[in-house]
């Protein structure tokens, strides 16, 4: 039997001070069965970083575990592979999976046994950090010295690399994304080795399964050195090979993390950030959603970040520094403050890369893009408060004109500084309205 290797009172106190833990460990526990604390919750609480997830295993095959949560009046949902989230009332979830060992591993369609060894489970974590566990009194297991390794800051594969990753290729995404937010040593020769060698493989992915990675990937406090590392290893190349502005990404995850300054409103964005890296283009725009399966609303987005051709010079971010507050409130209401804060963003990360310089200093011009950032966070657009229906009901006849007269009104709206209102422009569009009618549409608004 593995004994535990050290004792944390901390550990008790975090994971069992909430009641709805106490009480599914008091439901599954209650004839006699060990559960214990498993995943990222045991890793980060060790680090003292906040966790949010709480995974738990026990020898229980799923269906008693579900019996015994149910006979406490704990809600169920069986979701296969051994697991069964419970849900507390209050909204709290947690995914207790019986021990198992793998009979054929094959990424997601490993066919598994059930087993009562707690050693055999942990064999098939990916990472020695990751098959650590911790039972409800404190204690924690660690089959694999994953305690030192997590302290050293060392992300060392459970046994071969190279068998690992064969076992389900998405685990040398995997390796990086750890090494980026646990390494804090030069990383494992071997486990580098490995994934240099099976990095063709990462073809056979779904592109949702790499776009989930990548995006905690992108997350990461430097993601530009860990791309750096995974292009200089040739890897890199079967995810994202249109990659290229490695350093305009780190300074715009300098920008968002807002070191030294304060931008209410503006969190760490993956997509931004993927923007970032990426060379510009409808191509790269193209391609990159298309491979990475990306939702219709996130293909838009990161189009209308790279596609730029609509954007009015006048109106770039590029022009911020300059701008007067009219043609900022234009630009903000043509682009939508979401686009011009990202494009400004980038555009600003794009500047200083450019001088080798990556951090923002006090100089006027970041000032004002700072003080357009703040800008950004506060906008909310102006409704153009004339339809369709407002020119056929002065008597036109629906098609092209309806269209003709809506934008010359909308321009000369833009050119009051949205400062018209409703009932100013129905004037106006009653005067457009009859110049038409008078064969003197040529005026113009």
């Amino acid at each position: 039997m593995m004994r535990a290797a050290a004792f944390s009172p901390i550990m008790r106190f975090l994971l069992m001070s909430q009641p709805a833990t106490q009480r599914v460990i008091t439901a599954l526990t209650a004839e006699g069965a060990s559960v214990r604390f498993v995943g990222g919750c045991v890793r980060d609480i060790l680090l003292q970083r906040p966790f949010r997830d709480i995974d738990l295993a026990t020898p229980d095959r799923p269906e008693r575990v579900q019996w015994l949560l149910e006979r406490a009046g704990v809600r169920t949902v069986p979701i296969g592979h051994g697991t069964v989230t419970a849900l507390v009332e209050g909204g709290e979830t947690f995914e207790i999976t019986s021990l198992r060992r793998d009979i054929v591993c094959n990424g997601r369609h490993a066919v598994i046994a059930y087993t009562e060894d707690w050693t055999e489970d942990a064999a098939r974590r990916d990472f020695t950090m990751n098959a650590l566990s911790a039972d409800a009194d404190g204690a924690i297991y660690d089959p694999y010295s994953g305690l030192s390794d997590l302290y050293r800051g060392h992300v060392r594969f459970v046994g071969s690399p190279m068998a690992r990753i064969e076992e389900d290729v998405l685990r040398l995404l995997r390796y990086f994304r750890f090494h980026a937010l646990y390494g804090r040593s030069a990383p494992n020769d071997a486990a580098l080795a490995a994934c240099r060698e099976l990095a063709p493989r990462l073809a056979s992915l779904s592109g949702e399964r790499v776009r989930d990675e990548l995006w905690k990937i992108l997350l990461a406090p430097d993601p530009a050195s860990i791309l750096l590392l995974m292009r200089k290893l040739g890897i890199l190349q079967y995810v994202l090979h249109e990659a290229s502005h490695f350093e305009r990404l780190r300074v715009l995850v300098w920008l968002e993390e807002q070191r030294g300054f304060p931008i209410e409103g503006i969190v760490s964005d993956p997509l931004r950030r993927l923007a970032a890296v990426l060379t510009v283009g409808e191509r790269t725009a193209e391609a990159v959603a298309t491979r990475l399966r990306l939702p219709l609303a996130e293909s838009r987005r990161l189009r209308s970040l790279l596609v730029l051709e609509d954007v009015p010079t006048a109106l770039t971010p590029a022009a911020a520094p300059g701008m007067t507050e009219g043609a900022l409130r234009r630009a903000l209401q043509t682009l939508g403050a979401v686009r011009f804060r990202d494009l400004t963003m980038m555009q600003w990360a794009a500047r200083q890369a450019a001088m080798g310089d990556t951090a923002i200093d006090d100089k006027t011009d970041n000032r004002l893009l700072l003080q357009r950032l703040r800008t950004t966070t506060q906008w909310k657009n102006i409704p153009f408060p004339v339809r369709g229906k407002d020119v056929l009901a002065l008597g036109l006849e629906p098609g092209p004109k309806v269209g003709m007269l809506l934008r010359a009104l909308r321009q000369w709206w833009e050119e009051t500084d949205y400062q018209a209102n409703r009932k100013v422009l129905l004037a106006r569009l009653a005067e457009l309205v009859r110049k038409t009618a008078r064969g003197s549409g040529k005026e113009g608004a």
